[in-house]
């Protein structure tokens, strides 16, 4: 044998805190193990911006707070991520993470995108403050969300042109803004489907 198998040992996500602020780069706890973080495109990032900026605006003066990129969400005692975008409404007090959102967005990239719509969709839906998960498209116009009701999920996919509601602050994010400043296909090239 060329290697040897070792076990894989979980850590909390107490022990995760401390390891991440020393880290010199960030990473995600999955169910207990790390995973280091890749740098975004120019998309993703103007993206994450115009979304936020949208949501600032109408957040202010609500009580509602709007964290991009850089702010944890604790799901639970063994994961954590960096949501692209967060909106929390209620009181949460933690200093370097949040555990109460009422709207996650992610921006979808090639790398990541597999993990967005199954991963973070099946944690996601476990946060009971949660109403809207969203997932914004950095190849095409194109926004899906999901939205809690009840017991049950929901389900809308809006591509080329239009809005999508979200719940928190209420609002509804347009296409045109959301794209605002991209040159991006209203539909994804045939080899990126």
């Amino acid at each position: 044998m060329v290697g040897a198998l070792r076990d894989l040992q979980r850590i909390s996500f107490e022990a995760y805190l401390a390891l991440e602020e020393k880290a010199q780069a960030r990473h995600e706890l999955v169910d207990g193990v790390l995973y280091a973080m890749a740098g975004a495109s120019s998309n993703h990032n103007l993206l994450v911006t115009n979304v936020s900026g949208l949501l600032w605006n109408k957040a202010r003066g609500s009580g509602c707070r709007v964290f991009s990129s850089d702010m944890k969400l604790r799901v639970d005692a063994f994961t954590s991520y960096y949501p692209d975008v967060m909106v929390v409404c209620e009181t949460d007090k933690a200093e370097y993470y949040k555990e109460r959102p009422c709207l996650l967005v992610e921006v979808l990239s090639p790398s990541t995108e597999a993990t967005d719509r199954r991963e973070k969709l099946a944690k996601y839906r476990q946060i009971p403050s949660l109403r809207a998960y969203v997932l914004i498209d950095s190849l095409s116009r194109r926004v899906e969300a999901y939205y809690r009701e009840g017991q049950n999920w929901l389900y809308l996919d809006v591509m080329g042109e239009g809005s999508v509601p979200i719940p928190c602050p209420e609002m509804s994010l347009c296409l045109d803004e959301v794209y605002e400043g991209l040159d991006v296909p209203y539909e994804r090239p045939a080899d990126e489907a």
